[in-house]
């Protein structure tokens, strides 16, 4: 009995230590230390305290908006500004100086939606530097050109800020295209700017109340003045522009992202517990066969596909890597373990055995099987990559992994061959993610919301349950007129029987007899009588005549 206690104490002990380890990894970031940006970069609460005028830390990244004071860009110098506002983006980093009341500043200004004629890289980025005058609130900022070796740990926060990172790997996972990317670079009308103009950025920072809970962090306001006088005294770069932004609080932002792959850890989990369901219900030969191997295996590489990225946005931010490391791995589990072996288990059930057949010829063929799956894998990788500006046209069909096993039941008329609950769920849950994404107001990777594609993906995606919906209770032919429908066979068919009006069912080894009513007897093509259940029953199993081993038509 000591021995049987002092077991589960060890079992409780370690379940506890594993417990601690997870929460450790998904711990706020006020709460452990941060893998991105320095200790430096914090505001010392013990630094330059002089009561009311004491030293506000602006470090951080702000979001905002910009327009022009003018209706439009009246500028000749860069005529592609052609829209008259857009969003922004600011990342900040400021260090105390020698001179009392001032700290200098750098860091990184992010424009949105700038041109007209590059609907797909209307993005200008610049460098900034300047200094804050503390007591009277003051930001000045000239464009810095950024050359190689200016700088130093400024830029080590900005570029290792997970707010920086996860707005990168968004963009060119979701919004733009490396091709785009490589483009915008060469191509810019901004990257000479330095050259030509004297940006200069006056600002006033004042501080708001947050209606979020955002702890003990507190969120400043920024709203100032970009002007451009040209370096050669002939007019302006481009129109006086007013700017204004707001701090944005790391933490919200990162917890945000650890909601998200908690929400994708809970439907990996459900689609598992689903899959289990659907592969009790086909656990025989004759319902594994039901089953169309396309719908199975475009399911599987769309849950591939959701563990590389996820993967991916783990190893590009570090702080988080925990968290999507976690989603990656059950999206793994999903789709290497269980759609894979449901995969299988639908070839077997479909592979026609012939006698005398050899090890070598089926690991042929199941060879040939994987390597059609993989290549498919790699060959969508291609093409999305290529064709990266389609890729919300590409998600939808991705999500048409319904319309084969719609069509494998109008072909086959096959029986139930999916259960109700499977259906409704995994349409449910393969609808979450591109939901959050590209539905989500206030989502972590800061994609504008586009509630018509949500709403058409919904839409589709329900029409294609509620096909099999019908199918399934009303029959795989249902909603097809009958005039187009090809002859069926009839297994309640008048057959002659001489004067014996009796016989043996062979699966319950009862008499059957014939002078009963027509619905309690099936007959077969080749002549054999069965009890109806009793057939209905072995077909679900094995689709052979259990006496001769003939194949059977569909019910």
């Amino acid at each position: 009995m000591g021995l049987k206690v002092k077991k589960q104490f060890r079992v409780l002990f370690v379940v506890l230590w594993f417990v601690l380890q997870v929460a450790d990894g998904l711990r706020p970031l006020r709460e452990r230390p941060r893998s991105w940006g320095d200790e430096w970069l914090v505001a010392r609460k013990d630094e330059n305290e002089l009561g009311p005028s004491s030293a506000w830390n602006i470090t951080g990244t702000y979001r905002g908006a910009w327009r022009f004071l003018q209706s439009s860009n009246t500028s000749t110098r860069f005529p592609d500004f052609m829209k008259s506002s857009g969003s922004s983006v600011l990342e900040l980093v400021t260090r105390p100086t020698k001179i009392n009341g001032v700290h200098y500043v750098q860091g990184v200004m992010i424009f949105h939606d700038v041109f007209d004629n590059e609907p797909e890289a209307g993005r200008v980025q610049i460098r900034v530097e300047g200094v804050y005058i503390w007591p009277f609130r003051q930001l000045r900022m000239v464009v810095n050109s950024g050359r190689d070796g200016e700088f130093g740990q400024e830029e080590d926060y900005i570029l290792s800020n997970p707010y920086h990172l996860l707005g990168v790997f968004s963009s060119q996972v979701f919004q733009e295209s490396p091709q785009d990317k490589i483009r915008k670079r060469t191509q810019s009308p901004i990257s000479d700017m330095d050259k030509h103009c004297n940006v200069e950025i006056s600002a006033q920072i004042s501080r708001v109340s947050s209606t979020q809970s955002d702890g003990e962090h507190d969120r400043y306001y920024m709203e100032g003045l970009m002007e451009s006088p040209s370096a050669d005294d002939d007019g302006d770069c481009f129109s006086p522009m007013l700017m204004n932004a707001t701090s944005v609080n790391i933490e919200v932002y990162y917890n945000k992202a650890v909601n998200y792959t908690l929400m994708v850890t809970f439907i990996s989990f459900l689609q598992v517990l689903l899959l289990i369901r659907q592969m009790e219900h086909s656990n025989t030969q004759s319902g594994a066969a039901k089953v169309s191997i396309l719908m199975i295996g475009q399911q599987a590489i769309m849950d591939a596909y959701l563990c590389l990225i996820h993967l991916t946005a783990g190893i590009l931010v570090e702080s988080l890597f925990n968290a999507f490391a976690t989603a990656a791995f059950f999206k793994f589990v999903v789709f290497s373990i269980f759609e894979m072996r449901y995969l299988l288990a639908i070839w077997k059930a479909n592979r026609s055995i012939t006698n005398g057949e050899g090890w070598e010829a089926m690991r042929r063929e199941l060879s040939l099987l994987y390597s059609r799956f993989y290549g498919i894998l790699l060959g969508g990788i291609l093409v999305m990559y290529e064709f990266h500006r389609y890729l919300r046209g590409i998600l939808v069909v991705l999500h048409l992994f319904w319309v084969p096993q719609i069509v494998s039941n109008i072909i086959g008329d096959s029986r139930k061959p999916l259960h109700p609950h499977y259906i409704i769920g995994m349409s449910l849950t393969r609808l979450a993610i591109p939901f959050y994404v590209f539905g989500c107001p206030h989502n972590f990777m800061r994609i504008q919301p586009d509630h018509k594609w949500c709403v058409t993906l919904g839409l589709l995606v329900a029409f294609q349950a509620a096909l099999l919906i019908l199918q399934h209770y009303l029959g795989s032919r249902c909603f097809i007129p009958r005039q187009i429908l090809p002859e069926k066979y009839c297994y309640f068919r008048r057959v002659d029987h001489d004067s014996n009006n009796v016989t043996d069912c062979v699966i319950c080894m009862t008499t059957i007899d014939l002078t009963q009513r027509p619905d309690d007897c099936m007959v077969t093509p080749c002549d054999h009588f069965f009890h109806s259940g009793c057939l209905q029953r072995w077909m679900d199993i094995k689709m052979e005549c259990p006496t001769c081993r003939r194949s059977l038509p569909p019910a």
